[in-house]
């Protein structure tokens, strides 16, 4: 019983998560382009992100300071 209520709780989590992407289906059946915005947006976001992190490891390699915990 509490192992089914579980999974139904991550399937409402899930189902709130996606809710605006729902919104944008049922809104917009002719606009690929505004569909895909929140994708686009989170792709660039996580990017952003990487190339932050592959710079600050670039700079801690360069002082030599990659293995100290």
């Amino acid at each position: 019983m509490l192992a089914n209520n579980i999974w139904k709780l991550i399937g409402k989590l899930f189902e709130m998560a996606f809710a605006p992407f729902e919104y944008l289906r049922l809104e917009t059946n002719d606009s690929w382009w505004v569909s895909n915005t929140i994708s686009w947006i989170l792709i660039v976001v996580g990017f952003i992100g990487l190339f932050y992190w592959m710079s600050l490891m670039y700079g801690y390699k360069r002082k030599g300071k990659e293995d100290e915990a």
